[in-house]
């Protein structure tokens, strides 16, 4: 995976609002099991959010206390939309930083990306206040990191059978039960988990 990935695509590459499902054969620990939205493919590269990995330890309200978007208190009463949201893996790349797939209802200026018709990303802290204030888009998840490729890698990893894909499900992205997102993708592509085998596609 590279370290560096821009966030501005030139043109819609046919991988965009593509979902990448891991095979059994896939090495990388960090994405066994996961199903990554492609938000930008182009020849410099690729970057996509992991949509079906928690971050356990980080609970979202404490998360806008941090960034001081809401204040700390006794009572905190988020917005429902806000109150159910999770805060998720995105992928090993600016862990740091928080990326927004939202519904496409919202839109920032200079700062959101469209991905499709029905996706768009924001990384700033406009659509966490919007959303935090009961004003954001009406769907949204929002991911810590993402994960990127380096020119050529992407369909390098593709054509050694580490990934799979298919269009992008804004039901399916948006989906809370995280458990549940690798087997319903897969199940999108007529495939049960039990039909891979760690071999496939390998003579």
């Amino acid at each position: 995976m590279s370290e560096t990935m821009s966030m501005h695509a030139t043109e819609r590459s046919y991988l965009d609002g593509q979902f990448l499902i891991a095979m059994p054969s896939m090495q990388d620990d960090r994405f066994a099991r996961s199903v990554i939205y492609l938000c930008a493919h182009s020849d410099e590269g690729a970057m996509g959010i992991v949509v079906n990995q928690a971050v356990p330890q980080i609970d979202f309200a404490d998360l806008l206390i941090q960034l001081d978007i809401i204040a700390e208190g006794p009572e905190i009463r988020l917005p429902r939309a806000a109150s159910r949201m999770i805060v998720q893996r995105g992928g090993p790349v600016e862990t740091g930083r928080g990326f927004v797939l939202h519904s496409a209802d919202y839109f920032v200026e200079d700062s959101t990306l469209p991905i499709d018709d029905n996706v768009c990303l924001t990384a700033t802290l406009d659509v966490l206040k919007a959303i935090a204030a009961g004003a954001g888009p009406e769907n949204a998840m929002l991911a810590l990191g993402y994960a990127g490729w380096g020119a050529g890698q992407l369909e390098q990893e593709i054509q050694a059978n580490g990934w799979l894909s298919l269009e992008g499900d804004i039901d399916l992205i948006f989906d809370t039960d995280l458990d549940r997102k690798y087997a319903r993708a897969l199940a999108l592509l007529g495939i049960e988990p039990a039909m891979l085998s760690s071999d496939a596609g390998h003579a």
